[in-house]
């Protein structure tokens, strides 16, 4: 028996994770379908069940049948509209998987609630009413998904039941949202339609008899089986630098977790921003040490090397450097009550770095229901723009499409202590008008307009590669 139930967490423990978020109209039925997913798949207990068949009467919306929204739907004003306003988290598992499940208001007003729930999450189901089809709130969302970085799409066409389970009009509202995905140049490398009955139970965990047209999965059976393996990027190595661990004088090391890629023992790293290079000595952890590491464990790493290191800085391979720098191009969604004040110096959290920021201009806000760009001098709540940051001490940034880990960060009101904003990481953005840095692992010096004369371009050069020779960086000098 002891046995038994020892392999039984050994197994439980080495299932992965899924965390997705449910999005949609108001009324698509979002709260209904999680609450169906956990009811059909038997994930509740016999107290929470009978507490829903006690509030299905009480204050449902759903008529004779249960209404499986309540399971998700807790605060008082969301029972009395019939509404989703938090964003509401739900865990269960199976056989093949773990789940955390966010259900997030699909109201605009709560688009802020909407990126919160999004912010982590690996697949998004976007419900779609088969009476309305895509609306302009799919579009929203589906923007949203996008900006978001979610790789993994589930188009869910509910209440089949109600337009009599018709195969044409499926196919209807699938080549429609296929064909804005197409106009909007939206990068969605996964899409997966299931048309389904969230209060019927029609295509939830089981194949639907009253759909024998379509050929694909249940929404459980794809939640179940969709990769998500190729999400974290296991080829940029990234530590950001948490905490020193220095018990005694015989041991230093630096905690923290693994943003991105995969470090072993003997690896060749570069401390940034300093340029000091290193080699990983050992991979420590409380269960003893590791032959190799990748994210996003929590490690405590020891180098070969006495290097000065510190909360904030960062340890990486130098055949993949991220970029460093004061300024930067960022989508930035608005989540204060009270609008940008351009003139105020924000806390900038980015993995674990705090440092002063201020928008430095906006290029553009982003009209999310007709996906176009308007211009604009401010930013209000929920509203989505393109600005330029600008940090007052460098920040070790990467783009967010290839590390969601270090592409990201908050902006922090130092006053009330509010999350003002969230960004996304677009690109870095030129020092001044004669360094610029085009990519990682390079820097362009432009010295046209100079008063230094063409004959010393090498020996600046050669200045500049000594200077940066150890972060592994090449100089070039060039004349526009």
């Amino acid at each position: 028996m002891a046995r038994n139930i020892e392999e039984f967490l050994a197994q439980d423990e080495r299932k992965d994770l899924l965390r997705f978020l449910t999005a949609g109209s108001v009324d698509d039925g979002k709260s209904t379908l999680i609450g169906r997913l956990l009811f059909d798949s038997k994930k509740l207990y016999e107290d929470q069940l009978d507490a829903l068949e006690r509030d299905s009467k009480r204050c449902g919306n759903a008529g004779d049948h249960i209404d499986y929204a309540l399971l998700c739907d807790g605060l008082k004003a969301e029972r009395e509209q019939g509404i989703t306003i938090d964003v509401a988290y739900r865990y269960f598992a199976t056989n093949r998987r773990k789940f955390i499940i966010a259900d997030t208001p699909g109201h605009e007003q709560y688009t802020r609630n909407m990126i919160t729930g999004g912010s982590t999450a690996n697949l998004a189901v976007i419900l779609v009413d088969a009476r309305t089809g895509v609306i302009t709130q799919t579009r929203r969302h589906s923007y949203l998904v996008s900006l978001l970085g979610i790789r993994h799409i589930v188009l869910a066409v509910n209440k089949m039941d109600l337009v009599d389970y018709s195969e044409e009009r499926f196919r209807e509202i699938v080549g429609e949202y296929k064909a804005w995905i197409e106009e909007q140049h939206m990068d969605v490398p996964d899409l997966q339609c299931i048309p389904l009955s969230a209060l019927e139970g029609d295509n939830v965990v089981e194949r639907s008899a009253r759909m024998p047209w379509y050929d694909g999965p249940s929404l459980l059976h794809h939640l179940e089986t969709v990769p998500i393996d190729r999400d974290i990027n296991l080829h940029d190595f990234r530590f950001p630098v948490q905490y020193v661990l220095r018990p005694d004088a015989d041991f230093r090391g630096y905690s923290g977790k693994i943003a991105s890629g995969i470090v072993r023992p003997g690896d060749p790293v570069v401390a940034i921003p300093s340029g000091r290079t290193s080699r990983i000595a050992r991979i420590v952890t409380y269960d003893g040490d590791l032959k190799e590491a990748f994210a996003p464990q929590s490690v405590t790493l020891t180098l070969e090397d006495e290097i000065d290191l510190s909360r904030g800085e960062m340890l990486v391979h130098p055949d993949a450097l991220p970029h460093v720098g004061h300024r930067f191009r960022t989508m930035m969604v608005w989540m204060d009550e009270h609008p940008l004040d351009r003139a105020k110096a924000f806390y900038l959290k980015h993995t674990t770095h705090t440092a002063r920021a201020h928008v430095e201009k906006i290029h553009h806000r982003v009209e999310i229901n007709v996906g176009e760009a308007v211009e604009a001098d401010g930013m209000k709540l929920n509203e989505i723009a393109l600005v330029s940051l600008v940090v007052d001490e460098p920040l070790i940034f990467d783009s967010y499409r290839k590390n969601r880990q270090t592409g990201a960060f908050i902006l922090i009101d130092p006053v009330t202590n509010f999350t003002s904003a969230v960004g996304m990481i677009v690109a870095p953005e030129a020092e001044s008008d004669s360094v610029s840095e085009l990519e990682s692992g390079r820097i362009v010096v432009d010295l046209s307009g100079s008063d230094i004369g063409p004959e010393h371009d090498e020996a600046i050069a050669a200045f500049c590669r000594m200077l940066w020779e150890k972060a592994g960086i090449d100089i070039k000098c060039v004349r526009k």
